[in-house]
């Protein structure tokens, strides 16, 4: 029926077709990021952020209006990767605030809701540009308000199809609206997404439910029915790597301890770190015992009973982890974002508390931010996103913590992260003026990447090969073409006279020597520097420059 109201029921039915048709779509969207170099991801991270809703609400039976939106947006912002995941987050959340006055939305209800999402959305955004999901999503629903003022008996159905139409012609304008869409002749790739999510969500509210590719292929699994919820002895299985700091702690005694308070115990250690895998029912317990040898370089505590359970009813394992916070033994600590073991250890080396593994194509999640927050043993915690595409995620970890403070220091890259940590007092008095100085180091230095074309493509007149090598300087390109030729043009670009430090980061697949003749050219392009060369380890960059 065209007049039919949306439901609890019917609005879990949308989201779950929203999410399937942009996980179909996912790459098609990725295709539309303007620039070639392999951080195409924007349909990966909106597909992520919405399957996160889609699982969390295929939990619930027959909900009501107000817990099916609520459940969708906390899931979403949990969930949400990357910056168009976190300002998809923030239009659901919108959404949500508004449909859950009611225990039925028509079509205006609707049209007020979506506008709701966009006021939202906008408020979180420092600077909104125009030209982007969220000018489509501003102009397609304060079109649908419109049309529900001249006809307030408008559908749900009809506020949708009327929120498409007027998003397609948003969208299609976006390409003159942002001069860099303009350049490459591509639309908006988040706009996009959202058009392509409401499209579902449509065909939801019309009962057309179409044959998609799933989110994710199903596995097969062994029947877990036939075990027992009393044949599970210990509730969490607890596993983390602790760097180990003090070298003199004993690890047979650690041993020791965790076997008193669990069972299938695994540590493993080296010289550098000592890695722990147990069940137990106090896992606030196994972490303090870590602590003692060093910083938590990572944290995973998974609640076994509820996995069974969800195994038995459910079929799947996909639950949210177990929260687990660790208590402040200190004032200040550290989180911070990267990829590559060399990093890792450069970080963990700068006194980082835990370490996030993403980056560039691999953003984590608001919800991954949190729980690296809830691992450091501190009263404020520091966050290092180390990418443009991962501040916004780390900001709305801000809202989430309630028992430790989150400070966002906004480092675009990784050597902005590493001259930040760099600069951390620990000794400054309030945690303003730590940020401050942190920050203030991170703008001191200028970053460039060598790395790779992801596709054909022109930009800025330049015309660019699948698989070429780029070179970019402040984000933006600098050179393309052989390797030898764009790595030379970004050290000319990036080295002046007064030039005092430089930082040569390499990644894998990129060897020693290799990394030498880029020191090399430094050198030449300025005899007075002093240069640290890193095995990063990273991947899509083969090499990460700085230059203070």
């Amino acid at each position: 029926m065209a007049d039919k109201k949306i439901t609890g029921a019917l609005f879990q039915s949308m989201v779950v077709e929203g999410a399937l048709a942009i996980a179909e779509k996912k790459e098609q969207v990725n295709e539309l990021n303007v620039f070639p170099v392999p951080d195409g991801d924007t349909g990966t991270n909106m597909s992520l952020t919405m399957a996160s809703a889609m699982n969390e609400l295929g939990k619930l039976s027959e909900p009501a209006l107000a817990k099916a939106v609520d459940t969708a947006a906390s899931a979403l912002l949990r969930g949400a990767r990357g910056n168009s995941g976190v300002i998809l987050s923030l239009l659901f959340r919108g959404l949500a605030k508004k449909l859950r006055e009611t225990a039925e939305a028509d079509g205006r209800d609707l049209a007020l809701a979506l506008r709701e999402g966009v006021d939202t959305a906008y408020k979180a955004v420092m600077k909104p540009a125009e030209g982007t999901i969220l000018t489509v999503s501003r102009v397609s629903a304060q079109h649908a308000v419109e049309a529900c003022q001249a006809d307030p008996g408008l559908s749900a159905e009809q506020v949708l199809e009327a929120v498409l139409e007027r998003g397609r012609t948003a969208l299609d304008e976006t390409v003159h609206q942002n001069p860099v869409l303009e350049k490459a002749g591509v639309v908006d790739a988040g706009g996009f997404g959202y058009l392509t999510i409401l499209e579902g969500m449509l065909d939801a509210l019309r009962g057309i439910h179409k044959e998609r590719a799933p989110v994710e292929a199903k596995k097969e699994t062994a029947d877990f029915s036939a075990i027992s919820d009393e044949d599970i002895t210990f509730t969490y299985c607890t596993e983390f790597i602790a760097a180990r700091k003090d070298k003199a702690r004993n690890v047979g005694r650690l041993r020791a301890i965790l076997n008193e308070i669990g069972d299938s115990l695994v540590v493993v250690e080296d010289d550098d770190i000592v890695k722990v895998h147990v069940h137990t029912d106090i896992p606030n317990k196994a972490l303090e015992e870590g602590l003692k040898f060093g910083p938590l370089l990572t944290v995973k505590i998974e609640n076994m009973r509820e996995q069974h359970t969800a195994k038995v009813i459910e079929g799947t394992a996909d639950l949210p982890r177990e929260r687990v916070i660790v208590p402040a033994e200190k004032k200040y600590g550290f989180v911070a974002v990267a990829a590559g073991e060399g990093l890792k250890n450069v970080f963990a080396d700068l006194g980082v508390d835990v370490i996030v593994q993403g980056g560039q194509t691999m953003n984590p999640s608001t919800d991954d931010i949190v729980r690296a927050v809830d691992a450091v043993p501190a009263e404020t915690v520091f966050v290092l996103p180390n990418n443009k595409n991962i501040i916004m995620a780390a900001e709305q970890a801000v809202h989430l913590s309630k028992e430790k403070k989150i400070v966002v220091v906004p480092t675009k890259t990784v050597p902005q992260g590493i001259s930040a940590m760099l600069a951390a007092d620990l000794d400054s008095e309030g945690d303003g003026d730590l940020a401050k100085a942190m920050h203030d180091a991170a703008q001191q230095v200028r970053s460039g990447q060598v790395t790779y074309a992801a596709r054909d493509s022109e930009f800025d007149g330049k015309k660019i090969k699948e698989g070429e090598y780029l070179s970019l300087c402040e984000g933006k390109l600098c050179a393309n073409g052989r390797e030898s030729s764009v790595v030379k043009k970004l050290v000319r670009e990036m080295v002046t006279d007064d030039s005092a430090f430089a930082t040569v980061i390499y990644g894998e697949g990129v060897t020693e020597e290799q990394a030498a003749e880029v020191e090399a050219l430094l050198h030449k392009e300025n005899k007075e520097l002093e240069i640290s060369v890193i095995n990063g380890g990273q991947p899509v960059y083969y090499y990460i420059l700085s230059v203070e």
